[in-house]
């Protein structure tokens, strides 16, 4: 095995350039926890930690290695260790505000080709929580793709099948059953050698039982749904870099309690193509979709074409986006002064 069968490609290669004359050796994290990380390099898979140089020049979380990122390393000699001293460029990201009050950047998987959006279809099946995942998943740069799982339990598989696609906007939808084995076929064209596609849901929506199908083994845990409220419990803890047989890299994630926006504004055009395309021929370009005459908008909702719900939930989207742009702003001008601070901080008064 080498970092080629990892999904090393030309556009790594070109950004590694710069580092291959200093000695240093190229590898994937597969595996982050409190700090350490479980790199895969040519000379098999070593536990690494960033530099002193490197924490020391990081401003913000977003500036470390994240599960999927490429990054330059030095080995220590007889010690399957190293120091990781750069994180490559990355090439897509799937981004989350981090839970709770503080306006951080949580990057879920780097460096992904596809976004597999896990969803069960028994009664945890949200269309507002999937448009959410599409949003990000346009921001990110990979392409998603909407699996929904369990078909076998699913008793109007038709009319769930039309519910979302009245919000993929053109994203493949996908019905499996893992336990009749059947369409999962239609997935084989995205696991490709070499491609690295992650998986995204809640928990319980049967991301761990792909995981292991796929595979050919028992490798994730996996557990039943609560049979009190028909959602999951957290099977997966935490995010890893698995490589199939048939050479795909896939990254199975922990089920998400809460998806908070990050900076989606295309990814919302994306997601709402329907409702912007319609806004055009408002009759006020100010339009707020709310009561005012002339509303294309409001005519699509009457004739049955857009829901009322979905248009609310853009609404919303749009609401919580400027809401985080106000927080980013202060974010910035803090992170500004925190690194005047450190530049300060590292230079000596001149002896006079």
């Amino acid at each position: 095995m080498t970092i080629n069968n990892f999904g090393y490609n030309e556009f790594f290669k070109e950004a590694f350039s710069a580092f291959e004359e200093k000695e240093y050796q190229i590898g994937r994290v597969a595996l982050e926890h409190k700090r350490m990380y479980r790199v895969w390099t040519d000379n098999g898979e070593m536990l690494c930690e960033v530099s002193g140089k490197f924490s020391f020049d990081a401003s913000s979380r977003e500036d470390y290695p994240a599960v999927g990122d490429w990054v330059a390393i030095k080995e220590r000699a007889g010690e399957q260790r190293g120091t990781i001293h750069a994180v490559l460029p990355r090439k897509s990201k799937f981004s989350r505000k981090t839970a709770g009050l503080n306006t951080e950047e949580q990057i879920v998987a780097a460096n992904i080709d596809t976004i597999f959006l896990v969803n069960s279809l028994n009664e945890d099946l949200n269309l507002r929580r999937l448009e959410r995942y599409l949003l990000l998943s346009w921001e990110s740069g990979a392409s998603p793709v909407i699996v929904l799982t369990k078909a076998d339990l699913c008793e109007d598989l038709e009319d769930k099948l039309a519910e979302v696609e009245s919000v993929a906007m053109g994203v493949p939808v996908i019905s499996i059953s893992v336990m009749e084995e059947k369409g999962i076929d239609r997935l084989k064209p995205f696991l490709e050698p070499g491609k690295t596609i992650a998986l995204l849901g809640s928990s319980g929506v049967g991301k761990s039982t792909l995981t292991n199908y796929l595979l050919g083994e028992e490798r994730q845990k996996v557990q039943d749904i609560r049979i009190s409220d028909d959602k999951g419990k957290h099977t997966t803890t935490h995010r890893e870099l698995i490589l199939l047989p048939e050479g795909a890299i896939l990254i199975d994630t922990p089920g998400m309690r809460e998806l908070q926006l990050w900076e989606s504004e295309s990814g919302l055009s994306e997601s709402f193509t329907d409702i912007e395309q319609a806004g055009k021929n408002c009759k006020f370009r100010d339009c707020t979709h709310a009561n005012e005459p002339g509303c294309a908008v409001l005519k699509l909702i009457e004739e049955g074409s857009i829901s009322r719900a979905r248009l609310n939930s853009y609404k919303k989207l749009l609401k919580e986006l400027a809401y985080l742009d106000r927080k980013q702003d202060k974010r910035a001008q803090s992170e500004e002064r925190k690194r005047w601070k450190k530049i300060s901080a590292g230079v000596k008064p001149k002896r006079i």
